[in-house]
Order: C-alpha cells, then structure tokens, then sequence
C-alpha cells in the first residue's frame, strides 16, 4: 500500500512539474501566458531573466525522488494562489549533472529551497521544505513587496 501511495504521488509531482497545473506567468515582460506554468523546471533559465517582475522561488535537490522535493512541491502547489498574489514562479531542478545556470549560481548540496526578492537579492535559503505560510511572510516583510500592497490599497507610499 505505501508503494502505491509513493507511485501515485510521483505521478502527481510529475504532472504538477510538465505544467499541467497552476497558473502561468511569462518572465521576460512580467505578463500572464499559458505557455508557462507557475512551477516549472529551471533548465537553461536565468534568474536574471526575473529581475524586478518575479520572485523566483528555487526548489533543488539531487533528485526527484527525494521526499523532501515532493513534500515541498506538494506544498507549493497546495497554496498557489497565494504565490500567485506575490509575483512568484517556482523554478525546479533535480539533476545535479547537468550544471544549470541556476545550480551553478545557487551551488546547493541536496535538497534546497531559495527564495528570491524581485531585486535578485536571496532573501531565505533553507535544507529543508518550508511552509507557503513561512515562505510568504518572508517575502512580505520585504519593503518592495510591503510598497506593492500600499499601492494595490491606492495609498501613496511615501508621500
């Protein structure tokens, strides 16, 4: 029975990860597509590409296999509305033999979660999953995002 349940669930992780869920951003001018999916492998993408539009949230580990990636994506996936709300993509990697421009930048050793402020600045870096809850107030505490909410509730920040 616990095999099933773990067959099921790469299934499911496997599905989340070829884009078949979730909603969908385009990182080069900060607009919705349906062309990318909210959480997708990283392959040749460069955080770079996200500066001032996105969040990314990173998500590495040595394999898929590994507990820890399906627990965090199975998170993720559960609360993406509220990553949504923040500008969020979540890039995914679990090759390590292929030296991504993201794994060569990040240099995890296993199972990693970074999260990243749309200034490219890594704001958390855990070696283990985290909470949506967790991963959100991190990024509401930083004042790019605290500015963005005074603006969608039509107060002038700063003045």
């Amino acid at each position: 029975m616990c095999m099933g349940f773990s067959i099921i669930r790469r299934a499911i992780l496997m599905a989340l990860l070829a884009g078949l869920t979730g909603p969908a951003v385009h990182a080069a001018d900060g607009q919705l597509s349906e062309a990318e999916p909210l959480i997708r492998p990283a392959g040749d993408t460069s955080l770079d590409s996200f500066l001032w539009t996105h969040r990314p949230i990173v998500v590495l580990a040595d394999s898929p296999a590994d507990p820890r990636f399906a627990d965090q994506i199975e998170m993720l996936e559960a609360e993406i509305e509220r990553l949504a709300e923040r500008d969020v993509v979540v890039l995914t990697d679990t090759d390590p033999s292929v030296l991504s421009p993201i794994r060569e930048q990040l240099r995890p050793r296993g199972f990693q979660l970074v999260v990243i402020a749309k200034d490219g600045t890594i704001i958390a870096r855990k070696p283990f999953p985290s909470s949506v809850r967790e991963i959100t107030r991190t990024i509401d505490k930083q004042p790019a995002r605290q500015r963005e909410v005074e603006e969608r509730r039509g107060v002038n920040f700063g003045n």
